[in-house]
């Protein structure tokens, strides 16, 4: 609905007394008279009255007008009347074509324009005021999605703690991982956005590690198979405690955690998955989560050197790693090279 500060009606005319268009309205709205498409088009570039009543006629393209209002978007919910010219049916469909609300046809009749007219105001503010009403929709729902959005990441971050109570080296990994893998997404071409839900998705694939005894998750020495076989359980558990959330970045965390042991190849574990079967997201953790595990020192070895860690993502391109996941990382090596300098890891250089 229009400020009252602004006219309901404007009346567009070449009539030497606009006053016999104005006066239909004026008693029941603010109506001005203009006298032409100029003094139109300047007038309503910072006005949006409810109806605009449009006279076509000699020096005065009523259609063109129109088109050119209905180009401006403050006068979306504006009605716009049309008084056929002299060749009425031409005039009337060029009105229609060109984007009028109602057309009238010569001879006018004061009582039927002003109805009419009356009816096209109560159009016009009924738009409005359900545009307004779909703005403020939509400003909710953002700030509704803001805040499941807020919620999800920390739900994550409290997951992320639970996971460094168990292993205190946990926050580094997953940090230098998400980093890793917002580096490979964006090699492969991934948007931003993309690139960064996964990164934080990925920050749980550890997450099924809370059920495994301090006894295998912290033994010096190597694993038996039945101790390999039980931490092998944690992508199986992992899944388990994220899938069937209704946060849609908790599902992706759930596909990952099931995944990031999947090979190219098909023998990881936990289902054998091969090539492509294997989520994206599942097949971009799987090499930033390797890499950092290669170059970090752990109570049963030692940190290898980058260029080594790089040279065994090279060989297992194409058997345990998917080849665009491994190329994509390679291509971001300086920065990954930055990375690890930022958050140094006790990797024997």
């Amino acid at each position: 609905m229009t400020s009252r500060a602004e006219p309901s009606v404007v009346v567009v005319t070449r009539r030497q007394d606009p006053a016999v268009l104005t006066r239909i309205f004026a008693p029941a709205f603010p109506t001005v008279a203009l006298g032409g498409a100029a003094e139109a088009r300047a007038a309503l570039a910072d006005q949006s009255p409810d109806l605009v009543l449009i006279e076509d006629e000699a020096g005065l393209d009523g259609p063109a007008l129109i088109r050119d209002l209905k180009q401006r978007p403050h006068l979306g919910a504006t009605s716009i009347m049309l008084i056929a010219g002299d060749d009425a049916e031409e005039s009337r469909r060029r009105g229609l074509e060109a984007g009028a609300t109602d057309v009238i046809v010569p001879p006018l009749d004061g009582v039927d324009l002003q109805i009419r007219g009356r009816n096209l105001v109560a159009l016009a503010r009924a738009q409005a005021r359900a545009t307004a009403h779909g703005r403020d929709m939509a400003r909710q729902i953002e700030a509704a999605a803001a805040d499941s959005r807020d919620r999800e990441r920390e739900i994550i971050h409290r997951l992320m703690l639970a996971a460094e109570f168990r292993d205190d080296q946990a926050g580094d990994h997953l940090t230098r991982v998400a980093a890793c893998v917002i580096a490979i997404a964006d090699g492969l071409g991934l948007s931003e956005a993309e690139a960064n839900d996964i990164a934080l998705a990925s920050t749980m694939h550890d997450i099924g590690k809370i059920g495994v005894a301090d006894s295998i998750l912290r033994k010096p020495g190597p694993l038996s198979d039945a101790e390999r076989t039980e931490m092998m359980q944690h992508a199986l558990r992992g899944y388990q405690m994220l899938n069937g959330s209704p946060s849609r970045l908790l599902r992706m965390a759930a596909e990952i955690a099931l995944t990031h042991h999947e090979r190219w190849d098909g023998t990881g574990y936990p289902q054998g998955l091969k090539g492509e079967a294997i989520p994206l997201a599942g097949r971009i953790t799987a090499v930033a989560d390797v890499f950092d595990a290669l170059i970090s020192a752990r109570p049963y070895k030692q940190g290898w050197p980058l260029d080594r860690a790089r040279r065994f993502l090279e060989e297992q391109s194409g058997s345990h790693f998917d080849p665009a996941c491994v190329a994509a990382f390679l291509s971001r090596w300086d920065e990954i090279v930055g990375l690890v300098e930022e958050r140094p890891v006790g990797w024997a250089a």
